[in-house]
């Protein structure tokens, strides 16, 4: 027989196998937890399963996310309505992968990787991006880059951001946190920008891609939307697509600047799932799981191996304007900075309502030179002097010539507070933004 004919024959033989179905029963539901036996030797956590529903005559969704001495932990994708026990539970696949592509660009994507905006299917790339991956190496990373033009005033004079670093937004709701994203979506001065929109309001998504985004936001961007009524399992996934598909542009070469919005949001959903499987809540009900992925998602962000980075900019959904609630104390102390917004700056009509001297960035001062860190030193201060008297300035119990370092700061707050000022559809770089600064401030040279 030749090697040919014996291939031939090989072939034919493979052909002829049989598929093997690994299928189990559904034995409990439980809110939205779903207890399995028969398939506990087939899987592992993240496998992800069909129930086929009683009521509905399809199969619905789950993934594994536990074992028990009774069997396998299951949590539905969408509404477990229909699912009865005995129902039958195949598996269906093991590995959590996406095959990110250039042609990605400019597409709105679901959880699932999958296109949503009605302009037709993608290509598929040939190399798989797992969704949970460890974050590169940090002795094999190299240092944070130079400055980034972000387009916005505040941030880039302020608050400077580096190739590489990854900052916070920490805002409450209803501060104008969604449209400084835009901005700086819009103005970055980056090959790529990732948006992860985690928990949006389904009535923003469109607005916010469509209105605030527009057509030039979204030409060099990637979306990834999972709304606030989708399944925890979904709301988490998405993040972890988020930052698959920032690894991917990053591989190519490409500066990537990585949107989260918002990382309190992914937590919540992770917190869900952590107490539908059995762990004790913690501080503010938040399992001790959140806490260990929090650092794990947002470390995969940052500078790379060789050239390109993924410059992270993550919201941080600030309950009760508390800063110091968990989530937020615990990002704080993860990422490279935070920018403050503050309801109280947003309702005397300053936008966006960057609080300034609450903000940090740990980049600086290294990354700006002298005359750059003796502006922003001097006006710090100017804002800090005024800001400790205001209530007597308003209530007009301070006289004038008192204090001379009082009276500038009087002179400049309401200069910087203009400065400061940005329309959504105004775009400053950052070179013109220090220009500004200085010849407001008299420090030119």
């Amino acid at each position: 027989m030749s090697f040919k004919t014996y291939l031939e024959a090989l072939n034919a033989e493979i052909q002829d196998i049989k598929a093997i179905k690994i299928s189990g029963k559904v034995i409990s539901v439980k809110g939205i937890v779903i207890k399995a036996r028969g398939i506990s030797e087939f899987v592992s956590i993240g496998t992800r399963c069909k129930i086929n529903s009683n009521l509905r005559h399809s199969s619905i969704l789950c993934e594994v996310v536990g074992f028990d001495d009774e069997g396998v932990l299951l949590m539905p994708f969408e509404d477990t309505q229909g699912v009865g026990s005995g129902a039958e539970i195949e598996v269906y696949q093991h590995e959590n992968v996406i095959h990110p592509e250039e042609s990605w660009l400019g597409r709105v994507f679901n959880a699932f990787a999958e296109p949503i905006d009605d302009l037709g299917p993608v290509k598929y790339g040939e190399k798989a991006y797992l969704l949970k991956t460890n974050p590169l190496p940090a002795q094999k990373r190299q240092r944070i880059g130079g400055k980034i033009d972000l387009g916005v005033k505040a941030i880039d004079s302020f608050v400077s951001c580096c190739f590489g670093q990854r900052m916070g937004i920490f805002a409450g709701s209803g501060v104008g946190k969604s449209v400084l994203i835009s901005m700086l979506t819009k103005y970055a001065d980056t090959d790529v920008k990732v948006i992860g929109l985690i928990g949006e309001r389904g009535r923003e998504a469109k607005e916010f891609i469509e209105e605030y985004l527009g057509p030039e936001g979204l030409k060099k961007a990637v979306i990834i939307l999972a709304t606030g009524d989708e399944s925890a399992l979904l709301r988490k996934r998405a993040a972890y697509v988020t930052m698959a598909v920032a690894e991917y542009f990053r591989d190519t070469g490409k500066e990537v600047l990585c949107i989260m919005d918002s990382v309190t949001r992914y937590a919540m959903a992770q917190r869900e799932i952590g107490l539908a499987v059995g762990e004790p809540p913690t501080t503010k009900g938040y399992p001790p799981s959140v806490f260990s992925e929090l650092p794990k998602i947002l470390e995969r962000a940052g500078p790379g191996i060789e050239k390109a980075n993924i410059t992270g900019l993550f919201t941080v959904l600030v309950e009760g304007d508390d800063q110091n609630e968990p989530i937020s104390d615990a990002v704080r102390g993860i990422l490279d900075g935070h920018v403050v917004l503050d309801r109280s700056i947003a309702e005397r009509g300053r936008f966006p309502a960057v609080d300034v001297l609450k903000s940090v960035s740990r980049a600086m001062p290294k990354c700006n030179n002298e005359l750059e860190n003796r502006q922003v030193t001097y006006a710090r201060r100017m804002l800090a002097t005024y800001q400790d008297m205001a209530e007597m300035i308003r209530l007009g119990a301070y006289k004038k010539g008192t204090d001379p370092e009082v009276d500038l700061s009087i002179v400049y707050f309401d200069k910087i507070e203009q400065f400061l000022n940005q329309k959504p559809d105004e775009n400053c770089s950052m070179k013109d933004s220090y220009k500004q600064l200085g010849e407001i401030l008299g420090i030119t040279t």
